[in-house]
């Protein structure tokens, strides 16, 4: 996603609303690893992994173009409590949609054929983790016929 590539303040005005997300997203899962169980917690692991490589991934463009990326809130609000397994889930749920819109924005906003891209490779990641949680947690449809848009 970096490199010399000079961006319109659509796309850095959408690429820091993604950062925004993907900070969020990184505190809700942190969060509920204390609510799931061990095999939810490993895959929960692993998609912290996947949320941190992006969040760098968006700083350093970000940096690299000469904007500095907005920070992480100290907490965010959850909307419901998290008070057991589905609760938790249903958050992650949620925090993988704001992903998804954040992702989808950059798809729509940006000029940039290599930001298109990596924009399109992060929201079909995000798609299939977002299934996932949605499956864990009832969540219906499993997959979302538009990803991004919450109907």
């Amino acid at each position: 996603m970096s490199g010399a590539v000079a961006l319109d303040q659509a796309s850095i005005d959408s690429l820091q609303r993604v950062l925004a997300a993907e900070h969020a997203a990184l505190w809700c899962y942190t969060l509920v690893l204390a609510f799931v169980p061990a095999d939810q917690a490993t895959q929960a692991r692993k998609d912290i992994d996947e949320h941190r490589t992006l969040r760098t991934q968006v700083e350093q463009t970000l940096t690299d173009v000469g904007a500095r990326p907005v920070s992480a809130q100290p907490a965010y609000a959850t909307g419901v409590p998290v008070t057991d397994v589905l609760s938790a889930g249903r958050l992650i749920v949620t925090a993988e949609n704001d992903v998804l819109a954040g992702w989808r924005s950059v798809l729509e906003q940006t000029t940039s054929q290599q930001l298109r891209v990596a924009a399109l490779q992060a929201l079909s990641a995000g798609v299939v983790r977002a299934s996932r949680w949605r499956a864990a947690t009832g969540t219906l449809p499993t997959v979302p016929a538009l990803p991004g848009i919450e109907r």
